[in-house]
């Protein structure tokens, strides 16, 4: 399959439902985003850090910022859930995510705002992400947390995800799925299309 173009990127924006009938927007992060998101991460508790990077940041070193705010560079992307609060679009939650070619599998990393957990977001932005790991052709998605993680495991659990140890690190659990969508049953219409335009782009569709 053919990559998505970054001039298009504006267009793959999906808006959700949280468990209670939020609107919640999933957008790709912009340049523009970097002081609120950057606040975002400031304002999770610090367990909330630990348990997203591994380690005790009070906020995303510059270099990391960059990475996140520049989607597409190295075939990483990262994204916003956004929800409309007193009249403000507000980072409520954020994933980033990277397809590997080689193994035709979908890795990612997410959080949710503590203040807005308990909501369903999390369960949203997964689902949202499974989308996007069967429009790229995944064969697999998976994400690694810390075993300590309760929150991450329970929704990876309840998402269908299989456990397996970790191949590097034993404080780390790796959770994997198989994507078993074809494009035209891709539950998210924008990336449904996406797969479907990829698809009759590939030499392969018409060969």
């Amino acid at each position: 399959m053919s990559t998505l173009r970054l001039d298009d990127l504006k267009q793959y924006s999906d808006t959700l439902r949280t468990r209670h009938g939020g609107v919640l927007t999933v957008r790709f992060v912009e340049p523009r985003d970097t002081d609120e998101l950057q606040h975002y991460f400031r304002s999770l508790s610090s367990r909330s850090r630990y348990n997203r990077f591994f380690g005790a940041l009070s906020e995303l070193p510059k270099a990391l910022l960059h990475d996140f705010t520049h989607v597409g560079e190295r075939e990483r992307f990262s994204v916003i859930a956004t929800m409309m609060v007193d009249g403000f679009e507000t980072i409520v939650g954020e994933a980033r995510y990277a397809f590997h070619a080689e193994t035709s599998t979908f890795e990612f990393g997410l959080s949710v705002d503590d203040r807005w957990q308990g909501h369903g977001i999390g369960t949203a932005l997964l689902r949202n992400l499974e989308c996007r790991a069967a429009a790229f052709g995944a064969e697999h998605i998976f994400g690694d947390t810390l075993r300590s993680n309760d929150v991450m495991i329970s929704l990876a659990r309840k998402s269908g995800f299989a456990f397996i140890n970790h191949p590097d690190d034993w404080k780390l659990v790796r959770f994997d799925k198989e994507i078993a969508v074809e494009p035209k049953d891709i539950p998210c219409a924008s990336w449904r299309l996406a797969a479907l335009s990829r698809q009759a782009e590939s030499p392969s569709a018409t060969a």
